[in-house]
C-alpha cells in the first residue's frame, strides 16, 4: 500500500471569467458560489483530505503564496507551495512538482489536479483504482463521458482496454479543442472522452519520460529547484533557470507521445468552470432558469446568470444574457458570447487597464483622468505623485517593488494596489531581479478612496535624487 501526493497546480488567470477573476485574486481564490462559500482551491484540497492522502502540495504563482497559505489556514492546513516566478504552463510545474517530491519519497505516487474544477460524486474511488495501473508503470489521464459536443475542451479517444487493468482504457488520439463538426463527430463516435486535466503517475515515470522526450526542459528545472529559495512553507524556483524551460502543456510535451499513457472513465458530475455559461450550469435556478444573487431583480427573464456585488440590478425581458458586477467593472454579455470573454481581457491587458491586474473599490470616482505605464530598472526607483484631486493608484504589474508604508520598508509583488495620496511623491524602487513595471492610474472628481484588495497609503518623502544606488541606501 501507498500514500498518494496531490499536486495542485494553481496557475492562470481563469480570463474567461473576468471581472470576478483578476492577475492578483484569479479564479482558483474565488468562492464557487459567490456568497462567502470554500473558494475554488479549498474545494479542491479538502476533496483528497483522508489516509489515501499525503498533505498537498500546490505549485502557483511565487506572488500568491501568501494568498494560499491564507486560504489553506482557514480550513486548517499548511502545504507546501512551489513557487514559480513566471508561468510556463502545466509541464514545467509538473515537473517541478515530481522532482522535489522524488527528493522526499523515491516512490512517491503523484495525483495533478486543477485547482478550479467543480467535482461531483466519487472521485476518490476512481483514483485509487487508478492508481494500480501507475504502480505498475503506466501514466493514467482521467476522462469524463462527454454530454454535449463542447469546443472548449480537450478529447481522448479510446483504443480498448489495457490488458490485466479493465479500469483502463490505450489512448488513441489526442484532440485539443475541436470545432463544433469534429466534436459532433467524436461524440457520434462513442469513443470519445473529455479530457479532465487530472492525472495520476509515478514521479519517476513522469521524470524519465521528461529525460526522453523533453531533456533540456528538465535539465532548465532540475536547476531551477537545485538554485531556488525556501521562504517560509514556499520554495521559490529561481527565475533565470525556469524561464528557459519549454512553455508546454503536459500532454503536448509528453502524454501525446508517450506508450505509457492509459485513460480511466471516471462516471461523477465534473465541470471546468471554464466560462460565465459554466457558472449558470452549476448554479441553483430559479423557476424561470436564472441564477441570480440576492441584490438581483428581473422581470420576464429567462436562462440568465446575473451577480451582483450589493447594488440593485434590475434586469427586464431579456433571455440568455450573462450579467455579472464588481466594485470596479461591470461585464455583460450571453451565453453564446461568454468565450469571447478572455478577447476583452486580451484588449484591456494591451492598455494597460488596471481593472486587469487586481480589484479596485474606488468609490463615488466619476473620471479616471489618466493612466500611465511606467517601466523601472533594476536598483532604480520610480518617482511618482499623488493627483491634485483624488491621488493615484498604483498597481505593480510585474516584478517586485520596495516601499515605505507607515514608516515600515515593505516588498511589493505582482498585481498588489498602493494608493498615492493627492499631491504627495513616494519613492518606488526596484527591489527584483527584473524590470518593474508599474500601472499608475489619476483618479479625478472623487470625494473617497476606500481600501479594497489590501490598498496600501504610502509616506510622502521630500527631496531626494533618481539615481541607481544601492536598495539599502533608497530609503536612508
Amino acid at each position: 500500500m501507498f500514500k498518494i501526493h496531490p499536486v495542485i497546480l494553481s496557475g492562470g488567470m481563469g480570463s474567461r471569467l473576468w471581472p470576478i477573476s483578476r492577475v492578483s485574486s484569479p479564479k482558483q481564490f474565488q468562492t464557487i458560489d459567490g456568497n462567502g462559500g470554500p473558494s475554488f482551491l479549498q474545494t479542491t484540497v479538502l476533496r483528497h483530505c483522508n489516509d489515501a492522502f499525503h498533505a498537498p502540495l500546490i505549485v502557483a504563482n511565487s506572488d500568491q503564496s501568501a494568498m494560499i497559505d491564507s486560504q489553506m489556514s482557514a480550513i486548517g492546513l499548511k502545504p507546501q507551495i512551489i513557487g514559480e516566478p513566471v508561468g510556463r504552463n502545466t509541464g514545467p510545474a509538473v515537473l517541478a512538482a515530481a522532482l522535489h517530491l522524488r527528493r522526499r519519497d523515491p516512490d512517491a505516487m503523484l495525483l495533478v489536479l486543477p485547482s478550479d474544477h467543480v467535482i461531483d460524486g466519487d472521485l476518490n474511488g476512481t483514483i485509487l483504482e487508478a492508481s494500480r495501473g501507475a504502480d505498475a508503470g503506466r501514466i493514467v489521464v482521467l476522462g469524463i463521458a462527454p454530454t454535449y459536443a463542447e469546443t472548449g475542451f480537450g478529447y481522448m479517444t479510446s483504443g480498448g482496454v489495457v490488458e490485466g487493468y479493465p479500469a483502463l482504457h490505450h489512448v488513441s488520439a489526442f484532440v485539443e479543442k475541436p470545432d463544433l463538426q469534429l466534436a459532433q463527430a467524436l461524440i457520434r463516435e462513442g469513443r470519445s472522452f473529455w479530457a479532465t486535466g487530472i492525472s495520476i503517475m509515478r514521479a519517476d515515470l513522469i521524470i524519465a519520460e521528461f529525460a526522453r522526450l523533453e531533456p533540456e526542459t528538465l535539465a532548465a528545472v532540475e536547476l531551477a529547484l537545485a538554485n531556488g529559495k525556501e521562504v517560509g512553507t514556499t520554495l521559490h524556483l529561481d527565475r533565470g533557470h525556469f524561464t528557459r524551460a519549454r512553455s508546454e502543456p503536459t500532454e503536448r510535451m509528453i502524454f501525446e507521445h508517450s506508450p505509457m499513457v492509459a485513460m480511466a472513465p471516471v462516471s461523477v458530475g465534473w465541470n471546468d468552470v471554464g466560462a460565465w455559461s459554466a457558472v449558470h450550469t452549476i448554479g441553483t435556478k430559479d423557476a424561470d432558469g436564472n441564477v441570480l444573487s440576492p441584490e438581483v431583480l428581473t422581470v420576464d427573464t429567462h436562462n440568465s446568470l446575473v451577480r451582483g456585488c450589493g447594488r440593485l440590478i434590475a434586469v427586464v425581458g431579456l433571455d440568455d444574457v450573462i450579467i455579472v458586477d464588481t466594485p470596479d467593472a461591470l461585464l455583460v454579455t450571453n451565453h453564446q458570447n461568454a468565450q469571447k470573454v478572455k478577447d476583452a481581457v486580451a484588449a484591456l491587458k494591451t492598455t494597460a487597464r488596471p481593472e486587469v491586474e487586481c480589484h479596485l473599490l474606488i468609490a463615488e470616482v466619476g473620471i479616471l483622468s489618466g493612466m500611465d505605464r511606467l517601466t523601472v530598472p533594476l536598483g532604480d526607483a520610480a518617482t511618482p505623485t499623488g493627483s491634485s484631486t483624488a491621488g493615484t493608484v498604483i498597481i505593480v504589474a510585474a516584478g517586485h517593488a520596495m516601499i515605505k508604508v507607515h514608516g515600515e520598508t515593505l516588498t511589493v509583488g505582482a498585481g498588489e494596489p498602493l494608493i498615492v495620496r493627492p499631491g504627495e511623491k513616494v519613492r518606488i524602487v526596484n527591489a527584483g531581479d527584473d524590470v518593474l513595471t508599474l500601472v499608475a492610474v489619476e483618479l479625478g472628481e472623487a470625494r473617497a478612496v476606500q481600501k479594497y484588495d489590501g490598498l496600501l497609503a504610502l509616506d510622502c518623502i521630500d527631496g531626494w535624487r533618481d539615481e541607481r544606488v544601492p536598495l539599502d541606501r533608497h530609503f536612508a
